[in-house]
């Protein structure tokens, strides 16, 4: 535990047996912890914690989670945290409407607290492997930095969520090339997720509603690959 490096988590419930079992289980695995009993609460703390994980219940009085997950990710110190959902709603639509509004993995009650902690090393392993010195691409009128999450299209800035901008950097690292959806999921989410296949298509959709139409391509049949033309 002396080696890892400190973490803040943000865990968003209404029960607070589960605050308090979470809260023991991270700050054992030398988290530092901060909780919220509802979605407005859990804001006003991310806007001054600004936590690395937000762990995220749906079901809550005031707000429900995937709101909250929207408004945090307007954050701009946001942009690079993990939002993971731990939910008892195990409906498709639910974990649909919880990945399109920038969701990492989604979970479903109950917590197994070890599985749990091992799921979140993962999660912070993966995103330190990610970083890499080609951190600036620079395409005709898209400029997408790696090191400060910001993308510029005609010099305009523009904010994707994380998981929107990863898909986008990812492809614009391999130009012309087409990839699955299988093959993003495993890139983008990893192995330790389980994500639908959908996620991938609301991601894309949304990626090109903000930059335009003509970096990503749809390959019928086959996947998405980013257009230099």
């Amino acid at each position: 535990m002396g080696n890892k490096p400190m973490h803040k988590v943000l865990v968003v419930d209404d029960e607070e047996p589960i605050l308090e079992l979470l809260k023991y289980n991270l700050e054992k695995d030398g988290y530092e912890v901060k909780t919220a009993a509802d979605g407005m609460r859990a804001i006003e703390i991310a806007r001054k914690f600004i936590p690395d994980l937000v762990l995220l219940d749906i079901m809550m009085p005031k707000m429900d989670g995937v709101e909250t997950c929207r408004l945090i990710r307007e954050i701009p110190e946001m942009q690079k945290a993990f939002v993971v959902f731990l939910t008892a709603r195990s409906e498709e639509y639910s974990e649909v409407a919880a990945f399109d509004v920038g969701a990492d993995d989604y979970i479903t009650k109950p917590i197994k607290p070890r599985a749990l902690m091992s799921r979140i090393t993962a999660l912070f392993r993966r995103e330190t492997k990610k970083v890499s010195p080609a951190s600036l691409i620079s395409i005709g009128d898209l400029t997408i930095d790696r090191v400060s999450y910001t993308i510029k299209v005609r010099n305009k800035e523009i904010n994707l969520p994380k998981k929107e901008f990863e898909l986008l950097y990812f492809l614009a690292q391999n130009p012309n090339k087409v990839f699955s959806r299988e093959d993003l999921l495993q890139n983008i989410w990893g192995t330790d997720v389980y994500v639908l296949a959908r996620t991938v298509d609301v991601h894309i959709r949304k990626v090109r509603e903000k930059i335009g139409e003509d970096y990503i391509t749809t390959v019928k049949g086959v996947g998405y690959k980013f257009s230099l033309s």
